[in-house]
């Protein structure tokens, strides 16, 4: 159901919520060029037993664009403090924040900064930092990031056209390329090119010894955006943390294999339990 013209973090987000009133709480956040949509095939599989949050950052899916604020989001902590806000305004915690991608960084900021309402964080396909950096091999030259802001700035529906596919990873199946190309062509131009912006230039390795809440982290095969040695450095950087290498390939196994993903979040939280 639709939890929307009530409060204004509900609105502005786009927030959702399904489930059972008494399950545990499961939060699921979408990462750069997608909006909730893209939780379509996990989120359902743990609404049986779990009361589950969806939402869009702002300026994606039908979230508020007009609560853009470019200084707001100039940085990812300006999504922290939304993710905060949504779980204030509905009065959770022991919550179990899935976040893909960029969001893998925004569920750690915000669970470091408040850890009362965080039970535990999966991280899929998570970058602490996308450039390399002396040893800190992040998948990407300096040179290869500003090559690609640069496209995006000049011809964002463009850049959205041949990245995606890249992205997904899955050239046997261009449907699922297809997919991700309108999701990006249906976000406003400007808000992308910030996002992207904030998103490929972040870097936050030093926030990953900081964290204290139960960490999976899902790492795919062949991944072009966060490659195997980016989530081997998250595994050993966040103290306790479990790392699950998955047979997946590509960046966006939330729909080229969503069943693989459930099937591991499950076995996590079973362990858990």
């Amino acid at each position: 159901m639709s939890v929307l013209g009530t409060r204004d973090a509900l609105r502005r987000n786009n927030v959702t919520v399904s489930g059972p009133a008494t399950g545990r709480v499961m939060m699921f956040a979408h990462g750069f060029g997608c909006s909730q949509v893209t939780w379509d095939l996990v989120a359902p599989q743990f609404a049986a037993d779990h009361r589950v949050i969806l939402f869009d950052h702002v300026g994606a899916g039908g979230s508020d664009v007009s609560a853009y604020d470019p200084g707001k989001y100039d940085s990812l902590h300006g999504y922290a403090d939304d993710v905060l806000e949504i779980l204030e305004t509905l009065n959770v915690t022991d919550v179990v924040f899935v976040g893909h991608s960029v969001s893998a960084m925004i569920g750690i900021l915000a669970a470091n900064r408040d850890t009362s309402r965080f039970r535990a964080l999966v991280l899929v396909g998570p970058s602490p930092r996308y450039v390399n950096d002396g040893p800190y091999r992040g998948g990407f030259e300096t040179d290869d990031i500003a090559s690609l802001l640069d496209s995006l700035d000049s011809n964002y529906l463009g850049w959205s056209r041949t990245m995606a596919p890249v992205i997904m990873g899955n050239p046997q199946r261009p449907e699922l390329g297809e997919q991700l190309t309108t999701s990006f062509c249906d976000i406003d131009p400007h808000i992308a090119r910030h996002f992207a912006h904030v998103t490929f230039l972040s870097d936050n390795r030093a926030d990953l010894p900081l964290v204290t809440v139960p960490t999976l982290v899902l790492q795919c095969t062949a991944d072009a955006i966060a490659p195997g040695e980016v989530g081997q450095y998250v595994h050993a950087a966040i103290e306790g943390s479990t790392l699950s290498v998955l047979e997946a390939t590509g960046h966006v196994p939330i729909l080229s294999a969503p069943d693989e993903v459930v099937a591991r979040i499950r076995e996590y939280l079973c362990d858990r339990a």
